[in-house]
């Protein structure tokens, strides 16, 4: 009898825990709306885009970024490597848009083992601009990117950032990345928010350039293996905030694979223990097995229905992100709870492969995570 209270309260928690951080993060985010350009006069904005490699819409990424309703704003591409496929994209894509600033800078500052942060370095130096955009370049970008990311800013703010909803899924296994993405990922990212707890996201950053510079500039993010968590950590030892845009920006997604998906969330569950590991540590009571696991094992000792009991705690969680999804208009279709059960069957593997070392995949980069240091080894280009 012990057992099945125990087991049953603590599925109860983590049930309620569950559905609190959905009216959490419901309350932070708002449903996609146009915010018209400023009026009056406005902010120069510079956008640095970090690129490698050719992705299924990148060729629409590269319109929409061209295509901004912002009066003044310049695009700064930067890519590693001159033989990258990317170079003779980006050109293009700059001489069809004249109108409209912009350069691409070849070249890689090894600054850290960050990949992403060290083609970024060049871009933020080249910043003409007191406000500047990290933001990347599989990033869909709505004609009112900016006016999302200025909307953000408070007296208070350090960063403002959006995470990735992940749109136009092709495929079971892509439908199981928007499953990761938007209803878990991004559902508690915003409940942090709404509690005081704003973590950073590298996907879109935009920055007040001067005080940055004034704390190391972009260098002083290479204190992390990750830029945002080092942006995170730096924002809040000056007292000030991360907020989040209030509608997040859509990453199109295509075709994914299961290894590709491992491969990501394997990296990042390393990056996050390694990071912020204390709060890394509970993750893994965020998905369905542990609760399902403990309210199971109170159904069996107290000699109740086992298969509606996983019908009930399946229920309690999954018709809730559900909601969540319809609610902001994001990704949601007949496959989702299939893929949100899949999701958290993969979720405590990647959990446990968080707290081994060994090498992970950084798009093309085989990098070493170490305890609190990190080694970057690059490899050939998928790409």
């Amino acid at each position: 009898m012990e057992l099945t209270l125990i087991a049953a309260l603590l599925s109860t928690v983590l049930i309620v825990s569950n559905l609190a951080s959905i009216v959490l993060a419901a309350s932070r985010l708002k449903r996609r709306r146009i915010i018209a350009p400023p009026t009056g006069k406005s902010q120069p904005v510079s956008i640095v885009v970090p690129s490698r490699g050719v992705e299924p819409f990148t060729h629409e990424t590269l319109e929409r970024a061209f295509s901004l309703d912002w009066p003044r704003y310049e695009l700064i591409f930067c890519v590693a490597h001159a033989d990258d496929p990317v170079v003779r994209l980006i050109r293009a894509a700059i001489a069809r848009f004249p109108a409209v600033p912009a350069r691409l800078l070849l070249g890689d500052d090894r600054i850290s083992a960050n990949p992403k942060l060290n083609n970024c370095v060049k871009g933020w130096e080249a910043a003409r601009h007191d406000w500047v955009v990290l933001a990347d370049s599989n990033v869909l970008m709505p004609e009112d990117y900016v006016q999302h990311l200025m909307a953000a800013w408070r007296p208070d703010t350090g960063l403002v950032c959006s995470t990735p909803i992940g749109s136009r899924p092709d495929g079971f296994w892509a439908e199981v990345e928007c499953a990761f993405l938007n209803t878990l990922q991004a559902r508690w990212q915003y409940a942090g928010e709404a509690l005081g707890l704003g973590f950073a996201q590298g996907k879109s950053m935009l920055w007040n350039k001067p005080m940055l510079d004034a704390s190391g500039g972009i260098r002083a993010l290479a204190a992390e293996i990750a830029e945002d968590a080092a942006a995170t950590k730096l924002v809040n030892g000056l007292g000030l905030r991360v907020n989040l845009v209030a509608s997040p920006f859509e990453q199109p997604l295509g075709r994914r694979s299961l290894g590709e998906i491992w491969s990501r969330q394997a990296r990042w569950a390393r990056l996050r223990r390694v990071t912020f590991p204390l709060f890394f540590a509970p993750e893994i009571l965020t998905g369905a097995a542990v609760p399902l696991m403990l309210a199971l094992v109170a159904a069996a000792s107290a000699g109740s229905s086992l298969p509606l009991t996983l019908l009930a705690v399946l229920a309690a969680f999954y018709l809730p992100e559900c909601a969540l999804a319809s609610a902001k208009g994001w990704h949601l279709s007949p496959r989702m709870i299939a893929a949100m059960v899949v999701r958290d069957m993969i979720l405590p593997v990647t959990w446990a492969r968080g707290w081994l070392g060994g090498a992970v995949d950084w798009r093309g980069n085989a990098m070493t995570i170490g305890t609190k240091a990190a080694e970057l080894e690059e490899t050939p280009s998928s790409a």
